[in-house]
Order: C-alpha cells, then sequence, then structure tokens
C-alpha cells in the first residue's frame, strides 16, 4: 500500500524525466569565467547568458533574442521578477516615497535602513498579515546576536509592498502569497505584455519567501529585461532604483553597484539562485536591450560580477572589479558577449594594475631547476 509522501517526493536520488521540463543534466552549460593560479585552471564558472533586444515601433510582445550562450536554460527567475511583480501595483502605490518604492523591488541585505523603509510601507496593526519567514540579515557584520524576524528577510519590502497594493485594490490580504490569488493572476498578465497573450510557465513553484514563482528560460528573462528598458518611463519603478540603489541589494551587492556606477542606464535585479537580469538603455539598442546571466551552480555573486564587468564594458558602462581573488586571477569567456564585440571583451581586464602579483614565487623556478 502507498504512503501519502508517495505522491511528493521522488522515486529515485537519480530522479525521473518529465515532458518539456529538462534537467540540469540535459542543459549544455558552457563555461563562462575560470580562475587561474600561475596559468592553472583551478576553478571554472559555468553558466548561460541571453541576450535580447526589444521589439520594434513599440510592440512588447515581439522582443528577440540576439545572442545566447551556454543553452536556453529553464529555471526560476525568483527575485530577478520583482521590478515585473511590482507593475501591478504602480498606480495603487503611487503615494510611496522613494525609498519606499525601491524596498518595494528589493532583496535586501537586511540592515537597519532596510528594515525601517519597509515597516514604514504597512501601518502596524497590518505587519501580522507578512508572512515572509522568519530570517536573519543576509549580510553580517561581527557576532550574530539578533533573532530571527520576518523584517530582516531579504523580501520584506516587496511583502510589505503587495499587502498594501491589495488593500488598495480591494483584494484580500489574507492568502496575498497564494497562486490563485488576483495578484498572482494580474502578475502573469503583466509578463504576457512582453512574452505574448498565450504565454504559459512550464511550472509554478513556491519562492523563498513563500511567493509563487514562475518557471521561464533564460532567453525569455533576456525578453522581459529588455522590455522593462523599453518601458522604463511609464511608472516609479526604474527611476525608485536609480535613486536608491542600496536598498534594492545593499553594501558591496552587485545590483546596487551596478544602478550606482551605470548614471541611470541600466536597472539591475540579482536573483536566486544565480541570476542577474540587466535591463540597458544603449544607443547601438533603440528599442531596449535585456542581458540575463544564470550561473550554473547558483549564486555566486563575484564570479557573476566578473561576467557583468565584462557585458557592461563592451557596452561603455564601466563597472569596477570585485575584490581580487586570493592569488588566483579571473578570465572571462568570449561567448558572453555576441561576436561583434568580443574584440571589445579583451581589452577588459578582470584584475586591477594596483593588484600585486601575488600568485608567483620571488624567483625563477626554471633556473632553479637547473
Amino acid at each position: 500500500m502507498s504512503a501519502p509522501r508517495d505522491a511528493l517526493y521522488p522515486r529515485s536520488p537519480l530522479g525521473e524525466r518529465e515532458a518539456g521540463i529538462p534537467t540540469g543534466r540535459d542543459v549544455e552549460w558552457e563555461p563562462l569565467v575560470d580562475y587561474r593560479r600561475a596559468g592553472v585552471s583551478e576553478t571554472t564558472i559555468h553558466g548561460a547568458v541571453a541576450w535580447a533586444v526589444g521589439g520594434a515601433d513599440g510592440r512588447l510582445d515581439q522582443a528577440r533574442v540576439v545572442h545566447s550562450f551556454g543553452g536556453n536554460v529553464l529555471c526560476y527567475g525568483r527575485s530577478m521578477m520583482k521590478p515585473l511583480m511590482m507593475k501591478v501595483f504602480t498606480e495603487e502605490l503611487a503615494w510611496l516615497d522613494w525609498k519606499q518604492r525601491a524596498i518595494s523591488v528589493a532583496s535586501h541585505n537586511g540592515d537597519a535602513q532596510h528594515v525601517a523603509a519597509a515597516q514604514s510601507i504597512l501601518p502596524e496593526d497590518e505587519w501580522g498579515f507578512m508572512q515572509t519567514p522568519l530570517d536573519v540579515p543576509l549580510v553580517q557584520f561581527g557576532r550574530q546576536v539578533r533573532r530571527p524576524r520576518r523584517w530582516f528577510h531579504t523580501c520584506s519590502g516587496e511583502h510589505a509592498a503587495l499587502l498594501a497594493g491589495c488593500k488598495a485594490k480591494g483584494w484580500e490580504q489574507v492568502g496575498y502569497m497564494l497562486p490563485h490569488h488576483a495578484f498572482f493572476h494580474a502578475y502573469l498578465e503583466q509578463v504576457r505584455r512582453f512574452l505574448g497573450a498565450d504565454w504559459q510557465p512550464l511550472r509554478v513553484a513556491r519562492d523563498g519567501c513563500g511567493l509563487p514563482t514562475i518557471a521561464n528560460t533564460v532567453g525569455e528573462l533576456a525578453q522581459l529585461y529588455a522590455g522593462l528598458a523599453q518601458v522604463r518611463d511609464e511608472d516609479w519603478i526604474w527611476e525608485a532604483m536609480q535613486r536608491h540603489p542600496d536598498l534594492v541589494g545593499g553594501f558591496n551587492r552587485l545590483d546596487s553597484t551596478i544602478l550606482k556606477t551605470s548614471e541611470g542606464q541600466v536597472l539591475a535585479k540579482e536573483g536566486a539562485d544565480g541570476l542577474l537580469g540587466l535591463a540597458i538603455v544603449h544607443p547601438d539598442y533603440p528599442d531596449g536591450l535585456g542581458v540575463v546571466i544564470k550561473v550554473a551552480h547558483g549564486w555566486n555573486p563575484q564570479a557573476t560580477w566578473y561576467i557583468a564587468r565584462g557585458v557592461l564594458g563592451v557596452l561603455g558602462i564601466e563597472l569596477r572589479n570585485p575584490y581580487p581573488l586570493h592569488r588566483q586571477k579571473a578570465f572571462l569567456v568570449p561567448g558572453v558577449v555576441p561576436p561583434e564585440r568580443q574584440s571589445s571583451l579583451e581589452s577588459i581586464p578582470t584584475w586591477d594594475e594596483w593588484d600585486p602579483d601575488r600568485e608567483r614565487y620571488l624567483y625563477d623556478w626554471d633556473e632553479y631547476q637547473a
């Protein structure tokens, strides 16, 4: 006799194939960056990159992929989709100040400024509706002495804004995290603005914060981000992220750093697990450019940072290198950018000139052997 769990758990640790749902083993991941010590590769980071341009003449659902490297991987957009999710409520939440608007699309570190901005969106007697998991701040300084709280969760600002938006629309606040709630269906309609009226997700799953997350290919995610660049002036989302980048992520976070250095040309948003979305305004792409990076093994901000530096660098947008590796150097694979931009990629070093050459001994090994 079968047990209730038999319908919930896999039958084998090797997994089963499902029609139309490729696993990571089925994807032809490509190397994106490798770390070398004295010329020998010690670590290779695999993943996928997609570049897409927006539809001409304002046709949002006509965006197309113009470069793909590492396969059109199916994954969940996770927190990278927050700028699209919040489009459901931009009119109802027009009363938010700029800090509140920024925290509504954030995956923040849980610092004091993040918690204060998130809490300010809801009256205190509605805090109990918020159902983010109990958590501690994402980035710690010193000894951890805080108790887990819902407001420390990286998505607390988004949840607070969703609750405020649901109230303004007259939707139930209870159950706002369920896939049959009105919010989720309105969010799907926002996605269909850019992917077509007939688009349907292959899977809907529960995100780490409890909200539904939908499966998209990396190419589709790039199309969505091209659309974000194309409609950047239709509401307050783009400007809010530019005004308060440190609320979007936090200290030394990749998306916050890109927002601060791009002077309004780029909307950047990280997403678990191993995602970075870039919506880019550039004269070579008058209908908007979207670039999405997916790291195969999951969240790796340093490796993603090197790739983003190369991608933005060939577009004339300078992003500093991350903190240096320990006695290693990072090297990019040319395929992270389209073929016509690969020569420009060669001129963008993945190390800093001031970084001392620490990976070699201070004598000649060959001479010593002789």
